[in-house]
């Protein structure tokens, strides 16, 4: 800390949506040089703070002050102006714009009424180089992958020389190298004397990067703390407001029983299958009852996988059958006809309609099944509702809340409400827990377990290893969109041995069947 005064300072924040009490009394304190973890569960409040501070939101009750002066900003772009700058969780981008388009849209420099587009150019790359990323800042931004973008999304940000920085799940993303080039940009913007306010789930990440933990839960404050007093089992226990032990370690749950389904006929057998650009021909076989698990770096193709399990994506070479028929899934309509649903990784721009509410949501799939000429019934979309809501423990528990005023990870338990509506025989899980707190987690891997012990065949997809050999009977390997390696997990798999698999590139017949 290289000064003893907060640079700013949120005191008694409080802020309502109709039927729900989003922050109550809450405070909050950063200093100049100094890394600050906002930490809570989905639906702590951590976004609708962020949200009050920067504008989004108006404020119920309190008082935010900034260098000394109390201030409230009327939108973003005023918070901007006063030194105050966001990267929210989803990458807030205009995909049809270039990298360098992006980073400078609204403050582009000018000469005689003119966009000086070299300069643009220039200072894009500058500015990335910072990130050690080398891109073609000419190119449009959804070219790039999601990590990509997150990181243009980073670099737009610190070009306006904040006092505040604050980074909303900046790592769900990313993989590990470039978390660590993002680490050694927050330290270089630190020891500049910014003050940094860092949102994740991640609680090695936490312990790795910040000085200073503010700690929510339900809307309320429960403490501010020095790092180092604050040991992880007891950040987790303050988060959840319960012993650990009661819920049971996540890293403790024990691995579902590897039982043998290939004496039945699969669900969804693949020979082939592949699309050029996407991935490279691969095949797979999922039996009912069966969790495969897809592992690999960012990038390798885990997502174009499913996407063309889905039909969002139409393979042009390769053949598949579902129940041991042929089957043609050119369309998530003929996916969902044939008993699939998919949960998208990218939940905003893939998944979630922000204005319908959280019952709209939930139906959606379902009755797009049924087509719109055959309404669902009020009181069948009721008792539907209200049994995963309870089931997801989705909060706040009010179905007829527009979906957009929901924290990120409820959003994520509402997709996923949507596809167990539908009784699917294949779900395709992408990433369902990125961004989600630890008690949410596992309420998801439990879940997972489960709808595997009812003889639901599932596909899960999962950037941390450690989930994917958890939960997975098989897993799939991928590698520079090419699967390269399918493993039985049994115990000689362990982190270690994917890790190994990824990096050498084993084929498939060289691997353990």
């Amino acid at each position: 800390m290289t000064d003893s005064r907060p640079v700013l300072t949120m005191t008694r924040i409080s802020k309502s949506f109709p039927g729900v009490r989003a922050l109550h009394d809450v405070d909050l304190r950063l200093f100049p040089g100094e890394v600050h973890a906002l930490m809570g569960e989905n639906g702590a409040g951590k976004s609708t703070l962020i949200k009050v501070l920067t504008g989004v939101y108006g404020i119920d009750g309190g008082v935010v002050t900034l260098g000394g002066d109390q201030v409230t900003f009327s939108g973003p772009m005023q918070a901007v102006g006063a030194g105050v700058s966001t990267v929210y969780q989803e990458v807030n981008l205009c995909p049809n714009l270039s990298v360098a388009e992006n980073i400078f849209i609204g403050r582009e420099p000018l000469r005689f009424g003119a966009v000086r587009w070299a300069e643009v150019r220039r200072r894009a790359r500058a500015l990335l180089n910072r990130l050690d990323l080398d891109i073609d800042v000419t190119a449009p931004v959804a070219s790039y992958s999601l990590a990509v973008q997150q990181m243009v999304a980073i670099a737009r940000a610190i070009d306006v020389r904040a006092q505040v920085l604050i980074l909303d799940e900046p790592t769900s993303s990313l993989d590990a190298g470039e978390v660590e080039q993002l680490f050694r940009v927050m330290r270089q913007l630190r020891d500049e004397g910014i003050a940094i306010l860092f949102v994740t789930h991640f609680l090695d990440q936490v312990y790795g990067i910040a000085d200073r933990i503010t700690v929510l839960r339900n809307g309320t404050l429960v403490g501010e703390y020095p790092i180092a007093e604050l040991p992880q089992l007891a950040l987790v226990e303050k988060m959840i407001g319960k012993e650990l032990d009661v819920l049971g370690r996540i890293e403790e749950q024990p691995r579902p029983e590897v039982t043998s389904p290939e004496d039945g006929t699969p669900f969804v057998e693949v020979s082939q299958l592949g699309r050029r650009g996407a991935v490279a021909p691969f095949s797979l076989t999922i039996h009912a009852g069966e969790v495969v698990g897809l592992a690999g770096l960012l990038g390798s193709g885990r997502t174009e996988v499913a996407r063309l399990f889905f039909g969002a994506d139409r393979a042009d070479h390769g053949e598949i059958a579902v129940g041991g028929r042929p089957a043609s899934l050119r369309s998530p309509v003929q996916a969902i006809n044939q008993g699939i649903g998919f949960c998208s990784e990218n939940r905003r721009a893939e998944g979630i309609i922000p204005d319908l509410t959280v019952r709209e949501n939930m139906i959606l799939a379902m009755q797009a099944a049924r087509g719109w000429l055959r309404p669902i019934p009020r009181r069948r979309q009721d008792e539907l509702v209200d049994r995963y809501v309870k089931a997801l423990s989705i909060r706040p528990a009010n179905p007829d809340m527009p979906v957009r005023n929901l924290s990120g990870g409820n959003q994520q338990k509402v997709l996923l409400a949507r596809w167990l509506i539908t009784e699917p025989r294949l779900l395709l899980l992408d990433e369902p827990t990125r961004g989600i707190d630890i008690g949410a987690k596992a309420e998801i891997q439990k879940l997972v377990v489960q709808l595997s012990a009812g003889g639901m065949a599932v596909l899960f997809i999962s950037a941390e290893l450690e989930e994917v050999l958890r939960l997975s009977h098989k897993i799939a390997v991928m590698r520079d969109r090419e699967m390269v390696a399918h493993l039985v997990n049994d115990d000689t798999v362990d982190a270690d041995r994917v890790m190994q698999t990824i990096a050498s590139g084993i084929h498939p017949e060289e691997a353990n069947q």
